[in-house]
């Protein structure tokens, strides 16, 4: 399934959104200025996330997974490699001691990131259908690539999925850590929300040119 221009730059400024949402919660929480860069966008089949994801992320892996359903249903994982997973959580919440070590603290805060990032880009495509989602508590993994994708294809039942991928990168104090989020969707769900990011774009454009 290939996207048409409107429907990526459509579906590329609503994740826009709620990077820009939840960099304001993460300010608020951790009392530092805190950006998400406007994201990259692809949409491709599970079977090819792999080979877009090559050289983008190593092979081991910090996950935070999140199981949604409702009239939408898929998982949504927020992955960054272990090293920008320590970056940023030093950037968030260090006080000059770095954390060397994933441990139980640094976990929290990843997951806290993961819930408030993954939740803000499935309520604001679960309000665009005009739908509400559920949303299970999130988890945390450490593992390769390879296994977190064979994990997307078990949980999903095997059934032909896609996935939209954005690239999400976190600029606190100067530096920046770059993570990945995977949205895993049915096709006639996908079909479903491009139809309805389409129709948000164009009511978007009319408002702009009214005002």
């Amino acid at each position: 399934m290939k996207l048409n221009e409107t429907q990526h730059d459509a579906l590329t400024e609503l994740i826009n959104i709620a990077f820009g949402r939840t960099a304001a919660a993460l300010s608020d929480l951790t009392h530092r200025r805190i950006l998400i860069e406007r994201p990259e966008v692809v949409v491709c089949p599970i079977a090819q996330v792999e080979e877009v994801l090559q050289g983008r992320v190593s092979e081991r892996l910090v996950t935070v997974h999140q199981i949604f359903s409702g009239a939408l249903s898929g998982t949504a994982v927020l992955a960054f490699d272990e090293e920008g997973a320590r970056g940023l959580v030093n950037l968030l919440v260090g006080e000059g001691t770095p954390f060397p070590d994933l441990d139980i603290s640094s976990q929290e805060v990843l997951m806290e990131v993961g819930n408030i990032l993954l939740s803000t880009c499935l309520g604001i495509l679960g309000n665009l259908l005009e739908v509400r989602l559920s949303f299970s508590i999130p988890r945390i993994h450490l593992s390769d690539l390879t296994a977190m994708l064979d994990s997307l294809s078990i949980q999903n039942e095997k059934r032909l999925h896609y996935a939209i991928i954005a690239y999400a990168t976190f600029r606190v104090r100067g530096e920046a850590v770059t993570g990945v989020i995977l949205i895993t969707l049915g096709v006639p769900d996908l079909d479903r929300l491009l139809k309805a990011v389409e129709r948000w774009q164009v009511s978007y454009e009319e408002r702009s040119i009214d005002g």
